[in-house]
């Protein structure tokens, strides 16, 4: 068992996401940056769509009750148990009373702590990831609070070596200036020549309101072609009949201020969507805070499902390095 002593800011439990209800209006949920993740579930040898805990800017204070093997990626949060550091990325034994807390941030948005096992607590349509606009999932379908007690799964995997480390070379990277690729669409044909250029050329600055429903960013306005307001869309130029919006889709309300929609967002509404993250990149985006920079890079198609490989690639070597 884990008992919270303090909660973080915003700490849920998150796992691969809650796939296959997107049509039904469900999002999916999950861990913001998928590599970090699948990382720590591995460096502790569980089942990669295993549950953990996902921390927000501000880590939480754990009491471990019993013997337990953890490993913690993503964000730099410097850890420590009971008050001596210990590094991130690498596979962590645990003993009975001991206290996991973290430092202030340094660097990254959010932190991933995973346990031999697996958080134990419901599956909800097939996931255990929290959605707290609804309430479902995660403990209780709510962030973390002081006092609650977690359960730890029962362990299958291999038994994890304490120690094991994911190399420097194939962690995450951070800096306060960003490049995100995207797909141009689905209605990218909406903007104006020059608002293309412009949303793919200025730097745009994360601002306060960025959390896991979606990231709005601070820039120029863009323009829209003039038209004739559409049957059954709102009278705004960001306005379209009613579609479907994909994970990481970015929509312009009236060409003010784009919001990139993300894990826990709506699934469909009538503004405009006129690019699309990359879902590799999805995990670098989960890790930007607020004030710093966005520079949109468009790629194709084929580049993106390149990127993926690529990244495949680097989880598969950590598969190795940890086996």
């Amino acid at each position: 068992m884990i008992k919270v002593l303090k909660p973080g800011l915003q700490t849920t439990v998150q796992d691969n996401g809650r796939n296959g209800y997107y049509a039904l209006g469900m999002p999916p949920s999950g861990a913001m940056d998928k590599f970090s993740f699948l990382a720590a579930n591995l460096l502790v040898g569980n089942d990669e769509n295993a549950a953990v805990l996902e921390a927000t800017y501000l880590g939480p204070e754990l009491e471990f009750q019993t013997d337990a093997v953890i490993a913690i990626a993503g964000g730099e949060f410097p850890p420590k148990v009971n008050g001596q550091c210990v590094p991130l990325w690498t596979t962590l034994a645990i003993r009975e009373g001991d206290v996991l807390s973290f430092d202030f941030v340094k660097q990254g948005a959010r932190v991933y702590i995973a346990v031999a096992g697996g958080i134990e607590v419901p599956v909800k349509m097939g996931s255990r990831s929290t959605y707290t606009l609804c309430g479902i999932g995660g403990f209780e379908g709510r962030a973390l609070q002081k006092g609650d007690v977690l359960a730890i799964g029962e362990r299958t995997g291999p038994s994890p070596v304490e120690g094991t480390a994911v190399p420097v070379y194939l962690r995450m990277k951070f800096s306060k200036s960003n490049e995100i690729r995207v797909v141009m669409g689905l209605c990218s044909y909406r903007l104006t020549e020059e608002a293309r250029r412009k949303f793919l050329s200025i730097d745009w600055t994360v601002t306060p309101d960025a959390n896991r429903v979606g990231y709005r960013f601070k820039g120029e306005p863009l323009d829209f072609v003039p038209r004739k307001q559409p049957f059954g869309a709102g009278s705004d130029p960001s306005n379209v009949t009613d579609l479907g919006y994909p994970i990481g889709s970015i929509q312009v309300p009236s060409g003010i201020e784009p919001i990139a929609l993300l894990h826990d967002a709506v699934t469909g509404g009538g503004y405009v969507t006129i690019a699309t993250i990359i879902s590799t990149d999805l995990n670098k985006m989960g890790q930007i805070k607020s004030n710093e920079t966005v520079r949109f890079v468009e790629v194709t198609l084929d580049e993106a499902i390149e990127a993926r490989k690529e990244l495949n690639a680097k989880l598969d070597e950590i598969k190795q390095i940890i086996s």
